[in-house]
């Protein structure tokens, strides 16, 4: 039973307002997966040189658009060498968040539905405090924008710079080191990877076990970007004061821990709609009404 409210989660769960909430439940892995099909399409040789608005290797063997961490990386790194301005890049990166905001990565990355799929091995999870969030910009401003620069203006390129977000980066251990390194090994050749990497990728993959979606919410760089938008992006989550009946359900169901009954379209949230369970927070697609930011006023919050 909720505090104060006289009714039941259970209750909450069966009001016929919850209806869209659990079809979005149902269709997001189907999406998750038709996306997949697209960043894995092998059409580099037509779209190669166009990013994506998600975190994937442009190493994979099948990728077919390029990884915007890495483009933006290696922008970086030609200044002041070559002042050159990534308009491509950012023009995908800006339509993005201002569309859909985080909607990107809860239900288009594939990386993200990796961690997804990991996620279900395990139904015990470690929690984070919500400041730690704020690591992903710690990652995008020093290891994707400020290091490529200062080592840049040394004059080292950045495919010879020894520390790099390409060189720490599980998604590329995952989806080029491990295939590159099983090649190898039914060739005769040994394992190609090194072991540093090699240990990445072991780190992510029992991380992703025992904590909801760990690189999207600890160090992806792209996911901090898109998470910027949330407040004002056209794509947002809209909070019903009326139809909310303070059953928790809303904050039960975010797997990232983000309280959705008292603020909605903040960065931590991934937007993968689990919340929208409940009937008071409903997804929305126009500006949004009054201040994107939405706060539960203080005598309706559980």
């Amino acid at each position: 039973m909720s505090k104060g409210s006289g009714v039941s989660r259970s209750e909450c769960g069966e009001r016929s307002s919850t209806e869209l909430g659990r079809k979005l439940q149902r269709i997001r892995p189907w999406v998750q997966t038709a996306f997949l099909g697209v960043w894995l399409a092998p059409l580099s040789r037509w779209v190669g040189g166009i990013p994506s608005c998600v975190f994937h290797c442009y190493s994979c063997p099948l990728a077919s658009f390029a990884c915007p961490v890495g483009v933006a990386a290696n922008y970086a790194a030609l200044f002041p060498a070559l002042f050159e301005i990534p308009y491509l890049l950012l023009g995908v990166l800006v339509l993005a968040g201002i569309a859909v905001g985080s909607l990107a990565c809860g239900w288009a990355c594939p990386f993200g539905f990796l961690q997804d799929l990991l996620g279900k091995v395990t139904a015990w999870k470690i929690a984070l405090p919500g400041w730690a969030g704020h690591l992903r910009y710690v990652v995008l401003v020093g290891l994707v924008l400020l290091l490529p620069m200062v080592l840049g203006a040394r004059g080292i390129p950045y495919e010879r710079q020894v520390i790099s977000i390409c060189r720490l980066c599980p998604a590329g251990a995952l989806e080029a080191g491990l295939p590159y390194s099983i090649q190898s090994l039914v060739a005769g050749e040994g394992w190609l990877m090194s072991w540093f990497k090699t240990a990445i990728l072991v780190a992510f993959l029992v991380g992703a076990m025992v904590v909801y979606r760990p690189w999207c919410r600890l160090f992806c760089p792209l996911g901090g970007w898109l998470a910027i938008f949330n407040r004002w992006s056209l794509f947002h989550l809209r909070f019903e004061a009326r139809a909310c009946v303070e059953c928790n359900l809303c904050r039960s169901r975010c797997p990232v821990g983000v309280h959705v009954d008292q603020a909605v379209n903040v960065p931590g949230c991934i937007r993968c709609l689990e919340c929208t369970t409940c009937g008071a927070i409903r997804p929305a697609l126009a500006l949004p009404r009054g201040p994107a930011l939405e706060r539960v006023p203080e005598d309706r919050r559980p």
